[in-house]
């Protein structure tokens, strides 16, 4: 079945605690001058019909990006997973994109990519890898797995690679931009690379 970027719903995750990062939120740190999670969206919007943002705190600072807020069903910071399950039950399109607030290179062309992937190999969810790595909280997910993930987080499960394995995810190769895929996971990073910017 032919979808269109309509039929995706794009959801940024926020709603971790951030560790490394020493508790701080770390969508709204500053690269250029921008908080991480507006470089992310700028380049996730365009790809997908509708953007959500995935937060558990600061919503007043996330709200004022102009998107919808969501924030996990599942208590106590049970980690990306939880954002994923929050999105798959809120959207009202069949297929849900996740993208975490801190890779603020994402590729222009994955939820396409994504979303070929998927319809070829006739798969519930598709998710990226490059450079011999995987990155699985960069997913594209059909929304009727939420049942699934309520129950696989509800037993405790936590690991996305686990459960998308358990799904039959597709894997995609993005080896022609593995950098698109740095993500910053302490201040010292951040810090490092705040004269660059998203483009």
């Amino acid at each position: 079945m032919n979808m269109s970027r309509r039929d995706i719903t794009g959801v940024i995750l926020a709603g971790g605690l951030a560790r490394r990062m020493g508790g701080v939120d770390k969508g709204l740190q500053l690269l250029a001058g921008r908080p991480l999670v507006a470089h992310v969206a700028e380049r996730l919007a365009p790809q997908v019909g509708a953007l959500l943002i995935n937060a558990n705190r600061s919503h007043v600072e996330y709200a004022a990006l102009g998107y919808p807020l969501l924030a996990d069903e599942i208590p106590d910071f049970a980690g990306p997973l939880a954002g994923l399950h929050a999105a798959l039950v809120a959207s009202t399109t069949p297929l849900v994109v996740t993208v975490p607030c801190d890779s603020p290179y994402l590729p222009l062309d994955l939820v396409g990519r994504l979303h070929v992937a998927l319809l070829q190999k006739g798969a519930d969810l598709a998710i990226a890898r490059a450079a011999g790595r995987v990155h699985p909280v960069f997913c594209l997910c059909r929304t009727s797995l939420a049942p699934q993930l309520a129950s696989f987080l509800g037993g405790g499960g936590r690991r996305v690679m686990q459960w998308c394995g358990e799904m039959g995810g597709v894997e995609v190769d993005f080896d022609d931009q593995p950098a698109a895929f740095s993500n910053f996971n302490t201040l010292d990073d951040l810090a490092g690379k705040s004269g660059q910017t998203s483009a």
